[in-house]
């Protein structure tokens, strides 16, 4: 039982094209991260919301036309990577180009799942050609359950919205780090993305001097894929120690939501973050942040912040940030 819709956007078949294959473009509608091998038996791997990540291989690619490629989910028996079929067709219209969307190979269920999904996706396809960015996806705001890699995944897309949003007029301003500008910071956060995903056996192609939205995604990506492929289970090597799996994965969510608010506090931007997610997250610094190990990861004694404030006010003070200015 196929879905079939189609949708109209305002923009060439070209950048139409480059918005449903390009892993940049992708984040901006559909995906929280996304690798993507653009050719004829290439892979992709395109993480949708935290925990549910689609994977096949393109069967049919033909720029600013049409891509045919095979969908699945890891981890789900009954719909495994590749075994259903999605066809986009492009064809230019007045005002821009007609988007259909063809997903055959599923049965009602499914069917009436993915319908659901894809009404969802288009629609924030047609407000991103419209403006660019479609803004925070809310399926990915707040996953169920959370665990150390889904909190992972939902910061990382918390954190690559605000970063979308900085410029390179921006690189040198003071964030609240002392030790950092938006550069240094940004350095720094590339670090944590190396070390922490490396810990898991991911490898990294680190380019500097791409857009920093571009930089930090494009090192989260495997290093988020290998957490996934590996688990939580044991214990992995951070610099010369040891450290539990579910430790070092948690820290990534620590890193993505405490710099995502210290980029937006440096370039005046905006932190979207779910109630739950940012509880998760305080607990994980809880857990993580150690009294006496806090200066050695970098973070001050905490602040005071009213026990009425909001989970992110909160992890921030916890953190040695002040959450609002001084009086």
């Amino acid at each position: 039982m196929p879905f079939d819709k189609t949708v109209v956007v305002p923009l060439d078949p070209d950048a139409t094209f480059d918005l449903v294959t390009r892993p940049d473009r992708l984040r901006r509608w559909q995906t929280v991260a996304a690798r993507v091998d653009l050719q004829a038996g290439g892979e992709y791997r395109w993480t949708v919301v935290p925990g549910h990540s689609a994977a096949g291989t393109f069967r049919e690619v033909v720029p600013g036309k049409r891509v045919v490629f095979g969908w699945g989910w890891e981890g789900d028996e009954e719909l495994p990577p590749g075994s259903s079929t999605v066809t986009v067709t492009l064809t230019p219209t007045a005002g821009g180009t007609e988007v259909r969307l063809v997903h055959d190979g599923l049965d009602a269920e499914q069917a009436a799942r993915h319908a659901e999904g894809w009404n969802h996706y288009l629609d924030r396809l047609v407000a991103a050609a419209q403006t660019s960015d479609a803004g925070p996806d809310d399926w990915a705001a707040a996953p169920d359950p959370l665990d150390e890699l889904s909190s992972a995944e939902a910061t990382l897309a918390v954190v690559q919205h605000v970063l979308r949003g900085v410029t390179a007029d921006d690189m040198s301003k003071q964030t609240p780090c002392t030790e950092f500008t938006v550069s240094q910071l940004t350095d720094h956060l590339a670090g944590s993305i190396t070390a922490l995903g490396g810990a898991a056996g991911a490898t990294f192609d680190d380019d500097p001097g791409k857009p920093v939205e571009a930089r930090i995604a494009d090192l989260a990506q495997p290093a988020l894929e290998a957490w996934r492929n590996r688990g939580l289970d044991g214990t992995v090597t951070l610099g010369p120690n040891n450290a539990p799996a579910t430790v070092a994965a948690g820290i990534l969510s620590i890193e993505f939501l405490v710099h995502a608010w210290d980029f937006a506090a440096a370039t005046d931007g905006d932190v979207a973050v779910s109630e739950p997610l940012a509880e998760y997250v305080l607990a994980l610094a809880h857990k993580i942040i150690s009294p006496e190990g806090r200066k050695a990861v970098g973070f001050d004694d905490p602040v005071p912040a009213p026990h009425t404030s909001d989970a992110v006010t909160r992890l921030i003070a916890y953190t040695g940030r002040h959450p609002v200015p001084a009086a």
